[in-house]
């Protein structure tokens, strides 16, 4: 009879993910991980396989919670550029202590490139989640006239995507938020009419 867990996984789970937020993968070490938690690291290797194991779930965690607080935003009763900036401003970290983390899976992009198919999978499926969001937010808002239709929604909604990407990226870099709204007013300009 095995022993039953005497953990939050779940808990523990959330606890990883952040580490491997703040380290990266490869700088996390698995004492990171218990210290952490605070769970022994033959427990985590009951539920999770690896330290790789721990890592894609918490991947899969974070790509799950951003996705549900976009998608509350995008479903608010508000002007579609103000939920386009809404989501902008919930992509894009407000602290201090946070604004070096920059996003988890821009983080992951970084530092794993194209060379994991796993990791890469994760990575595709968040980004393209966002841009149905945002597609879905400016076609509504071009429909509504509130929108520049020069462009598909689509188009508008690629290129949008990209510019948060960047702005996670710069963010990560250390650089300040007035050259961050900066470079973002110019992206949402283009989509008034």
């Amino acid at each position: 009879m095995s022993r039953p867990r005497e953990f939050d996984v779940d808990r523990a789970l959330h606890q990883s993910m952040e580490v491997f937020w703040t380290k990266g993968f490869k700088s996390t070490s698995f004492e990171d991980l218990t210290r952490t938690t605070r769970v022994k690291k033959q427990s985590l290797y009951c539920v999770f396989e690896d330290k790789r194991d721990l890592f894609l779930k918490s991947l899969a965690l974070y790509r799950e919670q951003s996705i549900s607080m976009l998608e509350e935003l995008a479903s608010q009763e508000m002007p579609p550029l103000k939920k386009l900036e809404a989501i902008r401003d919930a992509t894009l970290c407000q602290g201090n202590e946070t604004i070096r983390r920059g996003c988890l899976m821009v983080n992951s992009t970084l530092e794993f490139g194209a060379c994991d198919d796993e990791v890469n999978r994760e990575v595709e499926m968040m980004f393209a989640k966002v841009e149905q969001i945002l597609e879905k937010v400016i076609r509504n808002g071009q429909e509504q006239q509130f929108i520049t239709t020069q462009h598909t929604s689509k188009e508008l909604a690629a290129y949008l995507n990209n510019a948060l990407l960047g702005a996670k990226i710069l963010e990560k870099s250390g650089a300040t938020r007035e050259r961050i709204d900066t470079v973002l007013r110019t992206s949402f300009a283009m989509l008034e009419p």
